[in-house]
Protein backbone atom coordinates (compact mmCIF):
# COMPACT_ATOMS: atom_id res chain seq x y z
CA UNK A 1 0.00 0.00 0.00
CA UNK A 2 1.37 3.40 -0.98
CA UNK A 3 1.71 6.17 1.61
CA UNK A 4 -1.02 8.21 -0.09
CA UNK A 5 -3.47 5.27 0.03
CA UNK A 6 -2.56 4.61 3.67
CA UNK A 7 -3.31 8.20 4.70
CA UNK A 8 -6.52 8.26 2.64
CA UNK A 9 -7.77 5.04 4.29
CA UNK A 10 -6.79 6.33 7.74
CA UNK A 11 -8.57 9.69 7.41
CA UNK A 12 -11.59 8.37 5.49
CA UNK A 13 -12.12 5.53 7.97
CA UNK A 14 -11.87 7.86 10.95
CA UNK A 15 -14.30 10.38 9.47
CA UNK A 16 -16.78 7.64 8.56
CA UNK A 17 -16.64 6.21 12.08
CA UNK A 18 -17.27 9.57 13.72
CA UNK A 19 -20.20 10.30 11.38
CA UNK A 20 -21.98 7.10 12.40
CA UNK A 21 -21.15 6.97 16.11
CA UNK A 22 -22.11 10.56 16.88
CA UNK A 23 -25.14 10.79 14.56
CA UNK A 24 -26.82 7.59 15.78
CA UNK A 25 -25.58 7.65 19.39
CA UNK A 26 -29.08 7.90 20.97
CA UNK A 27 -30.04 4.57 19.35
CA UNK A 28 -26.99 2.95 20.89
CA UNK A 29 -27.91 4.27 24.35
CA UNK A 30 -31.45 2.91 24.07
CA UNK A 31 -30.11 -0.49 22.94
CA UNK A 32 -27.65 -0.67 25.86
CA UNK A 33 -30.35 0.13 28.42
CA UNK A 34 -32.75 -2.42 26.94
CA UNK A 35 -30.05 -5.09 27.22
CA UNK A 36 -28.84 -4.17 30.71
CA UNK A 37 -29.62 -6.46 33.62
CA UNK A 38 -31.50 -3.79 35.59
CA UNK A 39 -33.87 -3.07 32.70
CA UNK A 40 -34.52 -0.07 30.47
CA UNK A 41 -36.10 2.39 32.92
CA UNK A 42 -33.83 1.59 35.88
CA UNK A 43 -30.83 2.07 33.59
CA UNK A 44 -32.04 5.57 32.75
CA UNK A 45 -34.88 5.20 30.25
CA UNK A 46 -34.88 8.13 27.85
CA UNK A 47 -32.99 10.41 30.26
CA UNK A 48 -29.40 11.39 29.55
CA UNK A 49 -29.55 9.89 26.08
CA UNK A 50 -26.05 11.19 25.30
CA UNK A 51 -24.43 9.70 28.43
CA UNK A 52 -21.09 8.18 27.44
CA UNK A 53 -20.73 10.21 24.24
CA UNK A 54 -17.23 11.50 25.21
CA UNK A 55 -15.93 7.92 25.12
CA UNK A 56 -17.53 7.34 21.71
CA UNK A 57 -16.13 10.63 20.39
CA UNK A 58 -12.60 9.78 21.53
CA UNK A 59 -12.66 6.21 20.24
CA UNK A 60 -14.64 6.38 17.00
CA UNK A 61 -11.95 7.97 14.79
CA UNK A 62 -8.99 5.70 15.72
CA UNK A 63 -11.27 2.64 15.86
CA UNK A 64 -12.67 3.06 12.35
CA UNK A 65 -9.30 4.22 11.01
CA UNK A 66 -7.60 1.09 12.40
CA UNK A 67 -10.23 -1.11 10.75
CA UNK A 68 -9.95 0.39 7.29
CA UNK A 69 -6.13 0.66 7.30
CA UNK A 70 -5.93 -3.03 8.28
CA UNK A 71 -8.63 -3.96 5.78
CA UNK A 72 -7.05 -2.12 2.83
CA UNK A 73 -3.51 -3.24 3.71
CA UNK A 74 -4.52 -6.92 4.10
CA UNK A 75 -6.53 -6.78 0.88
CA UNK A 76 -3.55 -5.29 -1.00
CA UNK A 77 -1.11 -7.78 0.57
CA UNK A 78 -3.20 -10.85 -0.26
CA UNK A 79 -3.87 -9.55 -3.77
CA UNK A 80 -0.18 -9.26 -4.75
CA UNK A 81 0.12 -12.90 -5.80
CA UNK A 82 -0.82 -16.51 -5.17
CA UNK A 83 -4.26 -18.03 -4.94
CA UNK A 84 -5.79 -14.95 -3.25
CA UNK A 85 -4.98 -12.82 -6.31
CA UNK A 86 -7.38 -14.86 -8.48
CA UNK A 87 -10.61 -12.98 -9.34
CA UNK A 88 -12.96 -15.75 -8.19
CA UNK A 89 -11.21 -15.88 -4.80
CA UNK A 90 -11.68 -12.13 -4.21
CA UNK A 91 -14.67 -12.59 -1.83
CA UNK A 92 -12.52 -14.80 0.43
CA UNK A 93 -9.79 -12.13 0.40
CA UNK A 94 -12.33 -9.50 1.44
CA UNK A 95 -13.68 -11.78 4.19
CA UNK A 96 -10.20 -12.38 5.62
CA UNK A 97 -9.28 -8.69 5.38
CA UNK A 98 -12.52 -7.61 7.08
CA UNK A 99 -12.12 -10.22 9.85
CA UNK A 100 -8.55 -9.15 10.59
CA UNK A 101 -9.70 -5.52 10.46
CA UNK A 102 -12.30 -6.24 13.16
CA UNK A 103 -9.77 -8.04 15.38
CA UNK A 104 -7.40 -5.04 15.22
CA UNK A 105 -10.14 -2.39 15.52
CA UNK A 106 -11.55 -4.09 18.63
CA UNK A 107 -8.27 -3.41 20.42
CA UNK A 108 -9.38 0.24 20.37
CA UNK A 109 -13.15 -0.26 20.28
CA UNK A 110 -13.53 -2.48 23.36
CA UNK A 111 -12.01 -0.12 25.99
CA UNK A 112 -14.11 2.81 24.71
CA UNK A 113 -17.16 0.53 24.54
CA UNK A 114 -16.72 -0.62 28.14
CA UNK A 115 -16.56 2.95 29.44
CA UNK A 116 -19.36 4.15 27.13
CA UNK A 117 -21.80 1.37 28.05
CA UNK A 118 -21.19 1.78 31.77
CA UNK A 119 -21.86 5.51 31.43
CA UNK A 120 -25.03 4.79 29.42
CA UNK A 121 -26.36 2.43 32.11
CA UNK A 122 -25.32 4.57 35.10
CA UNK A 123 -26.38 8.22 34.97
CA UNK A 124 -24.88 8.90 38.41
CA UNK A 125 -21.28 8.67 37.14
CA UNK A 126 -19.45 10.62 34.45
CA UNK A 127 -17.40 9.03 31.68
CA UNK A 128 -14.15 10.15 33.32
CA UNK A 129 -15.11 8.78 36.75
CA UNK A 130 -16.13 5.44 35.22
CA UNK A 131 -12.76 5.19 33.46
CA UNK A 132 -10.90 5.88 36.71
CA UNK A 133 -13.06 3.43 38.67
CA UNK A 134 -12.49 0.67 36.10
CA UNK A 135 -8.72 1.17 36.12
CA UNK A 136 -8.65 1.31 39.93
CA UNK A 137 -10.73 -1.84 40.44
CA UNK A 138 -9.67 -4.03 37.51
CA UNK A 139 -6.68 -2.39 35.87
CA UNK A 140 -6.18 -2.21 32.11
CA UNK A 141 -7.53 -5.75 31.82
CA UNK A 142 -10.93 -4.47 32.92
CA UNK A 143 -11.10 -2.23 29.86
CA UNK A 144 -10.84 -5.31 27.64
CA UNK A 145 -13.63 -7.23 29.31
CA UNK A 146 -15.93 -8.50 26.57
CA UNK A 147 -13.27 -8.46 23.84
CA UNK A 148 -14.08 -12.00 22.69
CA UNK A 149 -17.82 -11.44 22.50
CA UNK A 150 -17.30 -8.14 20.65
CA UNK A 151 -15.13 -9.79 17.99
CA UNK A 152 -17.63 -12.66 17.62
CA UNK A 153 -20.41 -10.10 17.19
CA UNK A 154 -18.58 -8.04 14.55
CA UNK A 155 -17.03 -10.69 12.29
CA UNK A 156 -20.23 -12.39 10.97
CA UNK A 157 -21.56 -9.02 9.83
CA UNK A 158 -18.30 -8.07 8.09
CA UNK A 159 -18.09 -11.46 6.37
CA UNK A 160 -21.32 -10.66 4.54
CA UNK A 161 -21.17 -6.90 4.09
CA UNK A 162 -17.70 -6.28 2.70
CA UNK A 163 -17.61 -8.87 -0.11
CA UNK A 164 -20.99 -7.52 -1.29
CA UNK A 165 -19.80 -3.92 -1.03
CA UNK A 166 -16.62 -4.68 -3.00
CA UNK A 167 -18.60 -6.57 -5.63
CA UNK A 168 -20.96 -3.63 -6.17
CA UNK A 169 -18.07 -1.15 -6.17
CA UNK A 170 -16.33 -2.96 -9.04
CA UNK A 171 -19.39 -4.03 -11.03
CA UNK A 172 -21.52 -0.89 -10.90
CA UNK A 173 -19.90 2.06 -12.64
CA UNK A 174 -22.67 4.67 -12.32
CA UNK A 175 -22.22 6.38 -8.94
CA UNK A 176 -25.93 6.96 -8.30
CA UNK A 177 -26.75 3.30 -9.05
CA UNK A 178 -23.91 2.20 -6.74
CA UNK A 179 -25.28 4.45 -4.01
CA UNK A 180 -28.77 2.98 -4.34
CA UNK A 181 -27.54 -0.62 -4.38
CA UNK A 182 -25.22 0.05 -1.43
CA UNK A 183 -28.18 1.44 0.48
CA UNK A 184 -30.18 -1.70 -0.32
CA UNK A 185 -27.34 -4.00 0.81
CA UNK A 186 -26.77 -2.10 4.05
CA UNK A 187 -30.46 -1.75 4.90
CA UNK A 188 -31.44 -5.34 4.08
CA UNK A 189 -28.34 -7.45 4.72
CA UNK A 190 -27.31 -5.21 7.61
CA UNK A 191 -30.67 -5.53 9.30
CA UNK A 192 -30.70 -9.32 9.01
CA UNK A 193 -27.10 -9.66 10.24
CA UNK A 194 -27.85 -7.30 13.14
CA UNK A 195 -30.90 -9.35 14.16
CA UNK A 196 -29.08 -12.69 14.00
CA UNK A 197 -26.13 -11.44 16.06
CA UNK A 198 -28.24 -9.65 18.70
CA UNK A 199 -27.84 -12.46 21.30
CA UNK A 200 -24.06 -12.02 21.04
CA UNK A 201 -24.53 -8.29 21.49
CA UNK A 202 -26.67 -8.91 24.59
CA UNK A 203 -23.93 -11.16 25.99
CA UNK A 204 -21.31 -8.49 25.26
CA UNK A 205 -23.37 -5.81 27.05
CA UNK A 206 -24.00 -8.03 30.10
CA UNK A 207 -20.31 -8.96 30.34
CA UNK A 208 -19.16 -5.33 30.10
CA UNK A 209 -21.70 -4.06 32.63
CA UNK A 210 -21.29 -6.89 35.17
CA UNK A 211 -19.71 -6.24 38.55
CA UNK A 212 -16.04 -7.18 38.84
CA UNK A 213 -15.60 -10.72 40.17
CA UNK A 214 -19.10 -11.88 39.24
CA UNK A 215 -19.79 -14.99 37.13
CA UNK A 216 -20.97 -12.85 34.21
CA UNK A 217 -17.81 -10.75 34.31
CA UNK A 218 -15.73 -13.88 33.64
CA UNK A 219 -16.81 -13.65 30.00
CA UNK A 220 -18.29 -17.13 29.54
CA UNK A 221 -20.60 -16.35 26.57
CA UNK A 222 -22.70 -19.59 26.60
CA UNK A 223 -23.24 -19.23 30.35
CA UNK A 224 -24.27 -15.57 30.00
CA UNK A 225 -26.71 -16.41 27.19
CA UNK A 226 -28.19 -19.27 29.22
CA UNK A 227 -28.60 -16.94 32.19
CA UNK A 228 -30.42 -14.35 30.03
CA UNK A 229 -32.65 -17.02 28.47
CA UNK A 230 -33.52 -18.48 31.90
CA UNK A 231 -34.47 -15.09 33.38
CA UNK A 232 -36.03 -13.33 30.37
CA UNK A 233 -36.58 -15.99 27.72
CA UNK A 234 -36.18 -15.46 23.98
CA UNK A 235 -37.23 -11.82 24.33
CA UNK A 236 -34.21 -11.23 26.58
CA UNK A 237 -31.82 -12.75 24.05
CA UNK A 238 -33.12 -10.35 21.39
CA UNK A 239 -33.46 -7.29 23.65
CA UNK A 240 -32.57 -4.09 21.81
CA UNK A 241 -32.86 -5.76 18.40
CA UNK A 242 -34.91 -2.95 16.83
CA UNK A 243 -32.55 -0.05 17.73
CA UNK A 244 -29.60 -2.32 16.89
CA UNK A 245 -31.03 -3.22 13.45
CA UNK A 246 -31.71 0.46 12.76
CA UNK A 247 -28.23 1.49 13.90
CA UNK A 248 -26.43 -1.19 11.89
CA UNK A 249 -28.42 -0.83 8.66
CA UNK A 250 -28.59 2.99 8.52
CA UNK A 251 -25.14 3.31 10.08
CA UNK A 252 -23.64 0.88 7.55
CA UNK A 253 -24.91 3.01 4.68
CA UNK A 254 -23.53 6.21 6.24
CA UNK A 255 -20.26 4.46 7.20
CA UNK A 256 -19.44 2.99 3.79
CA UNK A 257 -20.78 6.01 1.91
CA UNK A 258 -18.73 8.49 3.94
CA UNK A 259 -15.62 6.30 3.71
CA UNK A 260 -15.82 5.96 -0.07
CA UNK A 261 -16.55 9.65 -0.59
CA UNK A 262 -13.73 10.93 1.62
CA UNK A 263 -11.23 8.37 0.29
CA UNK A 264 -11.97 9.23 -3.35
CA UNK A 265 -11.65 12.94 -2.55
CA UNK A 266 -8.25 12.42 -0.92
CA UNK A 267 -6.98 10.22 -3.74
Amino acid sequence: MERREFVASLVAGGCAGMCVDLTLFPLDTIKTRLQSQQGFYKAGGFRGIYAGVPSAAVGSFPNAAAFFVTYEYTKALLGTGGVFALPHVAPVTHMLAASLGEVVACLIRVPTEVVKQRAQASLSSSTYNILLATLREEGVRGLYRGYGSTVLREIPFSLVQFPLWEYLKHRVKASYVFTLLSAFVCLSVGAVAALVTTPLDVAKTRIMLAKAGSTTASGNIPLVLYDVWRSRGIAGLFAGSIPRMTFISVGGFIFLGAYEKVRRTLL
